[in-house]
This record gives structure tokens, sequence and C-alpha cells, in this order.
């Protein structure tokens, strides 16, 4: 049969067609069977054959580009010879591509506290990531960084709701590009819908327990942001809430999602949300029935959950389900397919490459959003050293030198990908390499510590499902012969840069923290550095918030760099050394001991005192703090109209002045204060910020906007509103009370 024949005989073929009625075409064609089998996405490195000849599978992930060819190959054997959506967890560069751009981690990039360079991130991502064969990445994450022990803190853009909306639309825009014609866009997925991060004791997956009044008041907002921003699919979280696995939470999906939202986008579940509610949650008796609640719930793609397949045709069978009850789910599916234009053109990787993933563009990129990443918390003004005087630096610490470590979750050696040990060396800068690199310094080093070995944990080595049990970290004791090593190169040194933190095997899924300590020989490798009164500059790099030893108040500086990807070394020598200015801001709040969770700035009202009998509430570091190498002032806050309506903008003017004597951007932050409201409410939430950049000495008169309707709350009946009464505007350097400057105004 020749193509024209078969396009004749097959409109869902024909490209001139609209795709609504390519859709109709092309379901009214298929059996159940295939409709199931589109409903399914699985693992790549298991049986490709049978996933798409004999599941009819809609979608893979976890791929190399030699299974995304052979998956091909079998699908053209098909009989309506659909193609695949081929996804990945492309989380902050092409995660587990050899070669490919590996950027700051999520968290990392919320402290840029800069939508556009996020914005930048994603679309040379989607750039790499669709010149692979791979059209779909399962990011960003909007989930709300709560519980410091949780062991994803590091793939959120930290505890802020507008904020992470901010930075999350900025990151769907860019994978998403002009639109999915565009060969270059990738589909994004906003995660995990919603509350997943409410965790109980920081355990991942944990039952969330929440309201849904805090749910519509905190959680949810974001995500209504990048629904409205045109985020195509949606990932479902593992936890229950209120009992309800959010898998077949009607409200959630049907009532809020679908209904108040109106999102007509596709919904995926998280890896086997199905199954689990089977062998885990223990809420469904069987397979048949556990199929048949999610897609009466509107579930669309069901994430490597295998036994979906028999379990819905058992549903059907036993009329569980009708036939039919799979139709709309796999419209939206196929509707992705033909506005991606996969059956014309099924996307496969490039031949050219080596010129795409990791090209010196995209470096440069990653360079760029390094340096901006990097917080500079304490500095006693030690720095910036000296780069033109022939320094000597001793740099110590077990992450000095750690390439892998350095990248942080969802990278080459994070070890969701088994195909993949780590990125190229080569294509990484340490810290050490960093500072080697500078002209003229004598740079040694000393490991001083290690931080952890493991175990096989006892239960076995794999869950119930198959996936592996993370192994039980044992932390190392401290050795003594290595601190003595690192002790002698500080002493011998003008200067030491100590590099502690975090190790992939204490983060990610199921690998959350009993404590926020520096774990292993490192508090006694600070401690021996520090007491040799060397000046010390602590760098803490680690996915998220940790609490260093007391003796650290007595270190010359403290700068905390995430995981900062590739380019994480060089970014921190040029800070360290004065060619770049330290710009980024906290997107999250540091805690001065693990008994303080929760940290975060906007919690709510009322509670008996503001201390421990103990210890302080208030954190080590604020959400929105960060230092630069110069001084900023800020005076005469004043707005334009103190009476507005809700329909308004409040306006308000600042002065913003550098009183040092280098160069800074300033990132101004606005946060709105609700004097009296009808139900307990946060004390102040953050509504705007503009970044600023001042030359030493000068002033900048800065403009602020922020919308009445912005400054609601949710009331005692779940009503988002504004109420009427007065307010407060409240500007500054960061979320700390007591460096806000503030306005009224009354909303009447």
């Amino acid at each position: 049969m020749t193509s024209q024949t078969l396009t004749e005989a097959l409109p869902y073929l024909d490209p001139e067609l609209p795709i609504a009625a390519r859709v109709a075409d092309l379901l009214d064609r298929m059996t159940v069977e295939e409709k199931i089998g589109q409903m399914l996405q699985l693992d790549a490195r298991d049986d490709l054959d049978d996933h798409v000849l004999g599941k009819h599978v809609g979608s893979i992930l976890h791929t190399s580009p030699e299974r995304i060819l052979r998956a091909n190959e079998l699908t053209s054997q098909t009989r309506l010879r659909i193609p695949l959506l081929v996804a990945e967890d492309c989380i902050h560069g092409h995660s587990f591509w050899p070669g490919a751009t590996i950027y700051p981690t999520q968290l990392g990039m919320a402290a840029t506290w800069d939508a556009a360079l996020v914005e930048k991130v994603a679309r040379a991502t989607a750039i790499e990531v669709a010149a692979t064969g791979v059209h779909w990445t399962f990011s960003p994450v909007l989930c709300i960084a709560r519980d410091l022990r949780w062991g994803r803190i590091d793939e959120t853009f930290g505890e802020d709701p507008f904020l992470i909306g901010e930075l999350a639309a900025a990151m769907v825009r860019g994978y998403q590009g002009e639109g999915l014609d565009d060969p270059t866009a990738i589909l994004a997925t906003a995660k995990h819908f919603a509350g997943y991060s409410e965790t109980q004791g920081g355990r991942d997956a944990s039952e969330a327990d929440i309201s849904r009044r805090k749910l519509r008041s905190w959680f949810l907002p974001p995500f209504e942001r990048v629904a409205r921003e045109g985020c195509r699919t949606f990932m479902l979280g593992y936890q229950t809430t209120d009992g309800v696995p959010i898998t077949v939470n009607d409200w959630l999906l049907s009532d809020v999602l679908r209904g108040e939202w109106g999102y007509t986008g596709t919904l995926i579940t998280d890896w086997d949300n199905v199954g689990r509610m089977v062998w885990e949650q223990h809420v469904q008796p069987d397979y048949a029935h556990a199929s048949a609640a999610a897609v009466s719930a509107g579930n669309d793609m069901v994430m490597n959950t295998p036994g979906f397949f028999e379990g819905a045709l058992e549903a059907v069978a036993n009329g569980l389900l009708a036939e039919d009850a799979f139709d709309d789910a796999v419209a939206r599916i196929l509707t992705l397919k033909f506005e991606l234009g996969l059956f014309e053109n099924p996307r496969l990787p490039q031949a050219d490459l080596d010129a795409v993933v990791g090209s010196a563009v995209h470096a440069e990129l990653n360079l760029e959003t390094a340096r901006r990443s990097i917080v500079l918390l304490e500095n006693d003004g030690l720095l910036p050293l000296d780069a033109s005087a022939p320094l000597k630096v001793a740099v110590v610490g077990p992450l000095a030198d750690d390439a892998q470590t350095q990248l942080g979750d969802w990278a080459g050696g994070s070890g969701q990908a088994g195909w993949l040990d780590g990125q190229p060396r080569e294509m990484i800068t340490t810290v050490l390499d960093g500072l080697v690199g500078v002209d003229g310094w004598s740079v040694t080093h000393a490991r001083g510590a290690d931080i952890l070995t493991l175990e096989e944990d006892p239960r076995g080595a794999k869950f119930p499902d198959g996936q592996p049990r993370p192994s039980v970290v044992v932390p190392s004791a401290p050795d003594e012969t290595m601190i003595a090593e690192a002790v002698a190169a500080a002493e011998a040194s003008d200067v030491v840069v100590a590099v502690v933190g975090d190790r992939i095997e204490l983060i990610g899924e199921g690998r959350s923290t009993a404590t926020l300590e520096l774990i292993g020989g490192q508090n006694a490798l600070l401690d021996a550095l520090i007491a040799t009164g060397k000046p010390v500059v602590v760098v803490l790099l680690a996915s998220k918030p940790l609490v260093l030893p007391a003796s650290v108040s007595r270190a010359a500086a403290v700068i905390w760099a995430a995981n900062p990807g590739m380019q994480g070394g060089r970014a921190l020598a040029e800070i360290i050394s004065g060619a770049v200015e330290p710009s980024g801001r906290l997107p999250i709040s540091f805690a001065r001991h693990v008994g303080q969770q929760p940290t975060y700035y906007n919690q709510i009202r009322g509670q008996h005192g503001d201390r421990y009998a103990d210890l302080t509430q208030s954190p080590a570091w604020a959400f929105g703090e960060g230092l630069s190498y110069s001084t900023v002032s800020y005076a005469d806050l004043a707005v334009v109209s103190d009476s507005l309506g809700v329909d308004d903008t409040v306006e308000a003017d600042v002065t913003v002045t550098n009183t040092g004597s280098r160069p800074v951007r300033e990132t101004v932050q606005v946060y709105v204060r609700d004097a009296v409201t009808s139900v307990s409410w946060a004390d102040r939430e953050l509504k705007a910020y503009r970044q600023v950049d001042l030359a030493p000495g000068e002033s900048a008169r800065v403009r602020l906007a922020v919308p009445v309707a912005e400054c609601s709350i949710v009331d005692a009946a779940g009503v988002r509103r504004v109420e009427a009464g007065a307010f407060e505007l409240l500007v500054g350097p960061s979320s700390r009370d007591e460096v806000l400057l503030s306005a009224p105004f009354t909303v009447v």
C-alpha cells in the first residue's frame, strides 16, 4: 500500500486534518487492549519487545539511544503504528545523558531569584533533551520545602509559594518553548501534585496530614499558576492525604484541577502509584480494583505499574470499568503525540548530538547560573581574597574534589540510572580545580575526613515491587591521621577553604535524614581547622540547609553552594577571589538545630512566645538573606496611594543605596502583612521582588508594585479573598522583620 493510499485509508495519519478529528478517528479504531496500553508508561530497561508488542505501551522512560531506536522499530510493527512518548527525569539538565550539561539543582537555581535565568536553563536543557529523542521531562518540582530532614528538599525551589510559582512558570516556558510543534520543545511536568512535601518526621511519601484549606492556602497556588501558564502535564504525588491516595483523590483531581482551574492537560502517576495502593498503602485489594480506581479518578498515564495492563482488562471483564472508560485519557495522550508531530516525525536521536549536548554555549550559561546560585552567608571582611597576592591556600574537606557529589541528585552518579556511573570528569570543575586555577596562588589539598560507608538494608536489597532499597548509611568516625594532615596543611597556609556537606547517599527519594548535622568526621575536622587560628572559609556544598558546629561562629566566612553543577568549582573560585560578586539569596531558611523544625519564615501567627526554653526559634540564616562584598541601605519607603480597592495595585518607591566600595546586585524584597484576618494567617508573605545593579556609591529610587488581589487569604470556608482593612507593605533585603521598612495602606 502506498503512503498516499494509507493516508486516504487512515485519516488519523493525514497531517492536514485537525488534531481533534485525527484523535477521534484513531480512538475509534483502537481495541480495549490498545487503549489500556496507551495509558501505560514502562521502563525501557525491561522487556522492550513485550512493552510495545505485548502491552501496546504509550510511553517509555529511562532510555538509551539504542533503546529509543529499537522501540521505534517495534512501533513500526504494530497494527496502528502509534508513536511512543519518550520520557526522562531531566531535572537540572539532561540528568542521565553522558556529557550533558548539568546545572545547579533546583534549590540552587532558586537562590538566583532570577526567573529569566531559570527560563534560559530550561530552554537550553530542552534543546539538549529533544536532540536525544526524549520528548518529556518530569520537571519542575513545585513542592514547598517544609521539614528539612526530607530527602527531596534539593528538588524544590524553596519554602515560599510566590517564589516557587515565579520560577516554576519560567521553567515551564523554557521547556515548552514557543509551542509543541517546535522540534526543540519538550513537555514540562508540574510535580508532585499536591502537598507531597508536607511529610511527617521528614519521611518521604508519608501521609500528608493537611487540610483542604491548607492546600488552598499555600500548596496549590504555584500549581494553579503553572496550570494557567500552560504546563502540559501534572504528576501526582505518592502520598495519601486524609487517608486518600492522591492518585484517586476526586476532590483534588476532578473538583479543583479539572473543574475550578479548567485544566485540560495530561495527568501521570508517579512511579507505581497504582501498584502502591495494593502492596504498600493497602487501600485496594488487587490490581483490578486499583486500576479501576485510578482510571475512574481521571489518571491518564500510569507510570511503571506493569500490572495495570492485566488489572484494567480484568476490571472491564468484571464490570468495574466500561470498555469506553479509557477514552478520555487516551484522547489526551494522543493529542500530545499529534501536537508534538510524532506521527510525522518520531523525533529520534539526532546525528549531530555532540554539537548540541554539552555545548560551549550551554557551559557558559551553566557557569553564570552557578555564580548566581552561590550565597555568601557570613564574612568578617576576609573575602574577597586578593587574587593578585601570592597566597598559600589550603583546600581541605571530603567534598573539595568530589566531582560527582558536586552535581547532586538526579545526575550521572546519583544512582537512579543504572547505565551511568557519572558524568565525564573533564566536564566538571571541582572546588579544588577552581582554586588551583587562580593564578599566583599556591594550593595544597588534604581530605581531612570521610563522611560515610554503606551497608545493605537487613530487610533486603529490594522493595516488594523489585525497586532497589537504599543502603543503610554508617557515619565514618573522625580519623586522627587525616585531621592531623589537614591541620598541618592549614598551619602552613595563609587561608583555609574547608569544603563540607552531604553526599548523594543522604538525599533523594527514600533517603530522608533524622538529623541535619554534618555526617562523619566533618565536625571534628572543622573544629580542628578553626582551632588553628588560621582564617577559615567554610564552603557548605550541601543539597539543603544543614546545621554547622558551634566552632563555625569563629570562621572567617561561610558560603552555601547547594549542589552547584559542573561549573560550581570555577564559580566558587571566582567569588572567593573577587572576580565575581556574590549575589545569591536564600530561597530557604537554615535551622540552628534539627529540633527547630519547621523553620520556614511565613508561619502562622499565634503561638505562645517566640523561643524554646533552651533555644531561640529564629533561624541561623533566614529566607531571603545573602551578603554582598558591599553594603546596601534602604530608605524613604513611600506608597503612592494608601487607600486602594481590590482591583487596584499597591505602588511604592524605596531608595536603595550601595554604601560600599564594590558593585552589587541587590534583590529588593517586598512582603505584605495583613494586620487583622478573619482566620489565623502568616505574619508576612513575599509578594514581589526586584533585582537592582548598583555601582559603588550609587542610589536608585526603585518602583515596586503588588496587585491588591494578591494580598489575599483563604478564609474559614476555604475561599481565597481579599479582606478589607489595614495592611503593611514591608520592603528590605530579607524576610527578617527587623530589617524591613514598613508603609501602611488600607484596602476599602
